[in-house]
C-alpha cells in the first residue's frame, strides 16, 4: 500500500462555502492562468495548469493535505479495500523527505528489504525533493510486473542505496491470526480497512473455538482463551470508523476518540458500547515506531482505560484526521480536519504514544545464537539431560505442547512477542496469588 488512507473520513461530493472578502486576491490567479493561456510560448493545458496551481496551494499546508486526480482518488477508493497495484509501502513526508513508514508484510517492497524509516530520495532517475505525497505514490503505483528502482538513504548506510522492485497486485490480508498455545491468542491487525473490525471479530471466535479444542485435547477444562496479544506493530493506519469500532470490541463504555476541529468548541466524540464486548480477558498490545493513526487510535483508547497492556517501542505520532471530499470532476481533495485526542485527552501529533513497558526489539539473528547457547548450557547443567538418570516416578511427564512460539521461525526469535507472551501468562499467575495488602 503506497499509502495516503491514515484516518480518513469518506465524504461525497460537496460544494465550498461562498468566498469571504480576503478571497478577492483570487482573482490574480485568473490572471496568471489568463495570461499563461494566451501568451505562453508553447500550446498549455488548462486543465494540467488548473490542477497545477491546487497542488502548489495545498502544498503550503500539513503534508497528509493532498490533491487526487480523477485516477488518483479513484485507485485511493481502491485501495481502502485491501487489493491494489503497487510495491506495499506505506510513506509519508518527514521533514521535508519521502520516508517509508513501514513496508507491508508479504510484499514485493518487504521482500525486497526495504525497512522503515527509509528516506526514498529517487524514484527511478527522479529526485523525490520537490514532489508531494500524491506525486511520489503516482509514480510507484504501476502494472503487475513492470519493475521500478527507489534510491534509499538508511542510517548505517554509508550511500544510498538502490532497490530494484517488480510491481505487484497487492492484496492485503487486514488480520492475521495464530494461537500461541492452547490458552493464548495471537491476532496482528496489519492495517484498517473497510471489514476490519468485523474480521478481528470473527477472528476472536475462531481463536475461542481453537482454544477449547486444543484444551480438550490436552484433558483440560475447555474454557477457551485466557489471554490475547494485539500486535499493532508496523500497521500504519487506515479508516477512522475501523480502528473506533475495533477498540469498541475490547471496551464497555467511555470514550474511544475525540475529534476537534478549528472550531475548538465543536468536539466529535466516539463512545464504546456494552453490546458486542469481547469477555474481559487479558490483553498486551504489541507497538513501535511504525504503529501510526488508526493504530494509534486502538493503542491510546486501550491504554487510557486500563484495559490493555501496551508494549514495545514510542509509536509514530500522526494524530490528525482527513477528510476526503469528491469533487465534481470526480477529483478528489484530501484535507486535514481535525486533530484526535485519546480519552484521556491527550494528543499523540508529532509525539506518539509512550507503550506502559518499553521492550526495544532484537535481531532476530543474534536471538538465534543466543538460543543455540542456552541450549548448551541446558544440555551441560540439567540432570535430565545425563544419560541414565534416574525417573522421578511420584511426577507425571510433561506434555510437551506444540506451540506457535516453539514451531514457528518467525515468530520463535521474535523478541517483542515473546515478551509479550510472557506477560500474559504471568498475568494469569499472579492473579491467583494472595499477595500481602496493608489494612
Amino acid at each position: 500500500m503506497l499509502g495516503m488512507v491514515l484516518g480518513v473520513l469518506f465524504v461525497g461530493s460537496v460544494s465550498a462555502n461562498k468566498p469571504t472578502g480576503h478571497y478577492e486576491k483570487i482573482g490574480i490567479l485568473l490572471k496568471v492562468l489568463n495570461y499563461v493561456e494566451n501568451n505562453y510560448v508553447e500550446e498549455v493545458n488548462i486543465k494540467e495548469l488548473t490542477y497545477g496551481a491546487i497542488k502548489g496551494m495545498l502544498g503550503t499546508l500539513d503534508p497528509h493535505t493532498n490533491f487526487l486526480s480523477p485516477e488518483l482518488f479513484k485507485e485511493m477508493k481502491v485501495e481502502t479495500t485491501g487489493e491494489f497495484g503497487g510495491l506495499g509501502i506505506e510513506v509519508t513526508i518527514k521533514d521535508g523527505v519521502l520516508t517509508i513508514i513501514a513496508p507491508i508484510e508479504g510484499t514485493p517492497a518487504f521482500k525486497a528489504g526495504l525497512k522503515s524509516n527509509d528516506k526514498i530520495i529517487k524514484i527511478e532517475e527522479e529526485f523525490t525533493d520537490k514532489m508531494n505525497l500524491i506525486e511520489a505514490v503516482s509514480k510507484m503505483r504501476g502494472k503487475k510486473g513492470v519493475p521500478i528502482t527507489l534510491t534509499v538513504v538508511r542510517e548505517g548506510l554509508e550511500e544510498p542505496k538502490p532497490f530494484r522492485i517488480v510491481r505487484d497486485i497487492i492484496k492485503i490480508k487486514s488480520v492475521k491470526y495464530e494461537l500461541l498455545d492452547a490458552d493464548y491468542g495471537y491476532i496482528r491487525v496489519v492495517n484498517f480497512q473497510e471489514r476490519t473490525a468485523k474480521d478481528i471479530k470473527r477472528t476472536l471466535l475462531r481463536l475461542d473455538q481453537d482454544s477449547k479444542r486444543r484444551q480438550e485435547k490436552l484433558k483440560r477444562a475447555a474454557v477457551g482463551l485466557k489471554g490475547l496479544v494485539l500486535d499493532l506493530r508496523n500497521n500504519p493506519g487506515g479508516l477512522l470508523d475501523q480502528s473506533v469500532q475495533a477498540a469498541d470490541l475490547f471496551l464497555k463504555k467511555g470514550a474511544i476518540v475525540s475529534t476537534i476541529g478549528r472550531n475548538k468548541e465543536n468536539k466529535d466524540i466516539e463512545y464504546a458500547h456494552q453490546s458486542g464486548t469481547w469477555r474481559d480477558t487479558p490483553i498486551v498490545v504489541l507497538v513501535n515506531g511504525s504503529s501510526a493513526s488508526a493504530s494509534e487510535i486502538v493503542a491510546g483508547a486501550l491504554q487510557d482505560h486500563h484495559r490493555a497492556l501496551i508494549v514495545g517501542t514510542k509509536t509514530f505520532g500522526k494524530g490528525s484526521v482527513q477528510q476526503v471530499i469528491e469533487l465534481s470532476d470526480q477529483s478528489g481533495l484530501k484535507l486535514t480536519v481535525a486533530k484526535y485526542y485519546t480519552p484521556n485527552g491527550r494528543s499523540i501529533q508529532g509525539e506518539g504514544l509512550e507503550p506502559d513497558i518499553v521492550i526495544e526489539q532484537i535481531d532476530p539473528e543474534v536471538l538465534k545464537g543466543e538460543d543455540k547457547k542456552r541450549k548448551g548450557k541446558q544440555a551441560l547443567w540439567r540432570e535430565v539431560s545425563l544419560p541414565g538418570h534416574l525417573e522421578n516416578e511420584g511426577v507425571e511427564k510433561p506434555n510437551e505442547e506444540d506451540t506457535l512460539m516453539n514451531r514457528d521461525e518467525k515468530y520463535k526469535f521474535d523478541y517483542q512477542l515473546q515478551q509479550a507472551y510472557g506477560y500474559l501468562r504471568s498475568y494469569a499467575v499472579f492473579k491467583n496469588i494472595d499477595l500481602p495488602r496493608k489494612n
